[in-house]
């Protein structure tokens, strides 16, 4: 009884967090099973470092933490800005983010070049111009490579850091995913992309130095509409938790820019620890694995059956 209870509890909590993640919580989404579909095992193993991070309850804080960061470069903004429904659809563009990330990691090689080919050609729309962070006025195109560039580092140092503040050891540590996810980079047309953890904060580094990120009254509306999410009431308070996350483990000089800045009584908030309650309840809540990574088990499974017994091919 008491195990039936508990549930009727959690369970409207579990379907409006996979709505919020997925797009929908009555079932599992169609590009989710076709990753059983694929003929190889694709870039990346189980044991490897993209699974473990993209695997982890770390990536809820990382996402928040990489729309941040993102909105700080003025043509990224500017994109989302004049290209992007994140109004009036918000969890859609969420959603299609998740499935672009997945399809990556947990899919074949051949599905994972599709859907960056798909993403790449959507962005050959967003175009238009924007002010940048030394004042001049530049057109923009989201397939532009300093964009494009920018998009990539605040995504893997988002990742990266979240799980190194909450998740698991990484198989093979910071480098081993920093150099796993520097193949989404080429899939996406990033020249030269950072394959070490102090090559990816190095070249962050050098764009902040650059004077090439800026704040002001559109990052500020970002960051009040991505603090404020619209969020089905039941996950408004975990979320609170999880953007106070996000922004602990921010570069002060991208706080300050974000006007987020560290306060004085920010050190005796219980930050980290709150925020591992929430990443705990949340893996009870969706499983110990991905819809996608299971998907991709079975693929591989199958494709593992198949080379054992060349007879039962077809």
């Amino acid at each position: 009884m008491t195990g039936t209870v508990v549930d009727r509890v959690l369970s409207p909590v579990r379907s409006r967090l996979i709505e919020t993640l997925a797009g929908r919580s009555d079932e599992v989404p169609a590009w989710i099973l076709r990753l059983e579909d694929g003929e190889d095992a694709g870039f990346f193993a189980p044991g490897s470092a993209a699974w473990a991070v993209h695997g982890g309850m770390p990536t809820l804080v990382a996402g928040v933490r990489a729309l941040l960061l993102q909105a700080l470069h003025p043509g990224a903004l500017a994109g989302v800005r004049d290209h992007s429904r994140y109004r009036e659809d918000p969890l859609g563009r969420l959603a299609g983010t998740i499935q672009w990330i997945h399809t990556v990691t947990f899919g074949s090689r051949g599905q994972a070049a599709a859907a960056s080919d798909m993403v790449r050609v959507l962005h050959r729309r967003v175009t238009g111009r924007y002010v940048d962070g030394h004042g001049a006025e530049r057109p923009y195109s989201a397939s532009d490579p300093d964009l494009a560039r920018w998009v990539h580092l605040s995504f893997t140092d988002a990742f990266l850091t979240a799980h190194e503040r909450w998740g698991d050891p990484i198989p093979g540590g910071p480098d081993a995913y920093v150099a796993d996810w520097a193949t989404a980079a080429d899939l996406m047309g990033v020249e030269d992309p950072p394959r070490t953890a102090a090559g990816l904060r190095a070249q962050l580094d050098a764009i902040t130095d650059a004077g090439d990120l800026r704040g002001g009254p559109e990052v500020d509306e970002i960051v009040r509409f991505i603090r404020r999410a619209p969020l089905r009431p039941v996950l408004r308070p975990s979320y609170r938790i999880v953007f106070r996350a996000a922004v602990s483990t921010l570069d002060p000089r991208h706080r300050l820019l974000l006007g987020l800045p560290r306060t004085p009584w920010e050190p005796l908030l219980p930050i980290h620890s709150a925020t591992a309650t929430v990443l705990r309840g949340s893996r009870i809540l969706l499983g110990p694995h991905t819809q996608a990574e299971l998907a991709a088990r079975r693929r591989l499974a199958r494709l593992a059956g198949a080379a054992a017994d060349p007879d039962a091919r077809g």
